[in-house]
């Protein structure tokens, strides 16, 4: 049917138009404000459900939207694939998640916060879906311009001084992709990614020297973004002092400079990229190993619950960024079904640990190391009760930390586990791209790292959870609603679910994974799509 191409422009067209339309509306009305910017989450939610099913069954017109109706390459056109269509829906489902939970109170604590959120949600759903580098660049900035509003929404001197280095940080990496974009320009003549993927393999050695220059000042913008090491020393900082539906939200943020980094590593410098093949590959290696490393060490370090999420987004870069760099094709499957599985945890956990904190004094985890170290007991008090009942709110608080704790170790039996299980077995499968079959050092030292930042992890969540949830100092149930807990549930919920459904959701990996190692096919596919109606 001719109306389901017109379904791939709805993800970025609808929240940029709620957005205009929520920004002059009395700040007075935010519950009307929050249920339009609900209604278009939602929406937005729904479209991306159809597109992953239409992607997953190759459906005609899906492939390539050409805005103006101008083809590849000298139009904008928009791309749909299996990872595009997975990275949308994985956007959507957290936005509404957040935005639910922002509902309770934390919509209030500023202006313009759904106006904000709308734009977040149009930029990120943009740089998944556009087809070419400069528009990339465009939605790119929409994405941080929401985030730098979003991330200061609250106010207080922590969270400003928090998000004036984002913002720094984040400014300078914009103008380093806009150096590299007009690098490759200027030798290619062209900027949409399919049609770079077919120009590179007959490129001189001259122009060729230039081009990877661009590529590797590009690379550095996104792994700005991703958080690699030495990267990544703001995110801990700014996600921790981040609001916690923003936190929420901000998980997925990372995972666009993963995807941008899995697009152009394998299309643009895939199999069809002749003597470019592979660039910077060793470079992702190193520094995505060092990644885990300092995450794992963070979180082991981390005393308080946001920071400790902070450095689990690291390692959860990290564990993505050296399993594409080792090149073995059959990691390439795990290594999606990990970027779902870690994300869905971390933003759960994020907005767990507000709830969780809401019944605890400031500086409670100071107070909790200092008794470790010397000791709170008095000789002379008397035990007055056996055994306390625990109230139905700590409970269902408990089993969510609990649920988080498995998660982010990669315990049996949920998704965690499976995801670092399907990296692993892709790891000895045999098939590497273009290295040798026998297994190297750097992929021995994977696998160790893989193990202990899980046990770093394990080790972190059992100690904060001892001290919150079996011997805490202040004893106080906090008061939570329904708009709150519901989004951690169906978060962790989808975690089980995929758990429950690994074998359908490890095929879809596959399958996609199949399509990012085949560049050529994608390729012919965005330039020779047809025009809107045939002509």
């Amino acid at each position: 049917m001719e109306w389901l191409q017109h379904l791939l422009v709805l993800p970025i067209l609808v929240p940029l138009a709620v957005a205009a339309v929520l920004i002059p509306i009395d700040e007075r009305k935010r519950t009307l404000k929050g249920a339009i910017g609900f209604a278009s989450t939602l929406v937005v939610f729904v479209v991306t459900m159809i597109l992953v099913r239409l992607a997953a069954g190759g459906s005609p017109g899906t492939g390539a939207y050409q805005l103006g109706n101008w083809p590849a390459p000298f139009g904008i056109v928009l791309v749909l694939d299996r990872l595009s269509a997975l990275m949308l829906c994985l956007a959507s489902g957290l936005a509404l998640a957040a935005q639910v939970y922002s509902m309770a109170r934390w919509h209030t604590a500023g202006h313009h916060f759904h106006s904000l959120f709308q734009l977040l949600v149009a930029g990120l759903n943009g740089a998944f879906l556009t087809g070419d580098l400069f528009n990339l660049f465009v939605f790119f900035e929409m994405m941080l311009a929401a985030s730098y509003g979003l991330l200061l929404h609250g106010s207080g001197p922590v969270r400003v001084k928090a998000g004036l280095h984002y913002i720094a940080i984040n400014l300078a990496a914009s103008a380093l992709f806009l150096i590299g974009v007009s690098l490759i320009y200027g030798v290619t003549g062209t900027l949409n990614m399919a049609d770079l993927a077919t120009k590179l393999a007959t490129l001189a050695p001259e122009n060729r020297n230039f081009v990877e220059a661009g590529a590797a000042i590009l690379g550095v913008a996104f792994l700005v973004k991703a958080g690699m090491w030495p990267l990544s020393f703001w995110l801990p900082t700014a996600y921790a002092a981040a609001t916690p539906p923003v936190a929420a939200a901000f998980a997925i943020l990372t995972k666009v400079g993963i995807y941008i980094i899995i697009r152009l590593h394998l299309l643009v410098f895939g199999a069809a990229a002749g003597a470019s093949t592979g660039f910077g590959q060793d470079w992702l290696v190193a520094g995505g190993m060092l990644t885990i490393a300092y995450g794992a060490i963070g979180v082991l370090a981390s005393q308080a619950m946001g920071r400790l999420a902070g450095y689990s987004v690291l390692v959860s870069s990290g564990t993505l960024l050296a399993a594409l760099g080792l090149g073995h094709q059959g990691m390439l499957a795990g290594a999606l079904f990990y970027l779902v599985s870690s994300t869905l945890t971390i933003a759960a956990f994020f907005l767990l640990i507000e709830l969780v904190e809401r019944g605890r004094d400031a500086g409670a985890d100071v107070l909790a190391v200092t008794m470790e170290a010397y000791g709170d007991f008095d000789e002379d008090e008397e035990e007055e009760e056996v055994g306390v009942a625990i109230p139905g709110t700590m409970a269902v608080l408990g089993l969510c930390f609990c649920l988080c704790a498995v998660l982010l170790s990669g315990l049996p039996p949920l998704s965690g586990f499976i995801a670092k299980f399907a990296l692993l077995h892709g790891l000895f499968d045999g098939s590497k791209a273009d290295l040798a079959a026998a297994t190297s050092p750097a992929d021995w030292t994977y696998v160790l790292l893989i193990i202990l930042s899980g046990l770093a992890a394990m080790i972190a969540m059992n100690r904060i959870g001892i001290r919150t949830f079996w011997a805490s100092i202040e004893g106080t149930i906090p008061r939570v609603v329904v708009v709150e807990i519901a989004p951690v549930l169906v978060l962790l919920g989808a975690c089980v679910f995929l758990s429950l459904q690994a074998g359908p959701a490890m095929r879809y990996m596959q399958a996609t994974a199949d399509d990012l190692l085949s560049p050529l096919v994608h390729s012919e596919r965005v330039l020779s799509a047809p025009r809107t109606g045939g002509n």
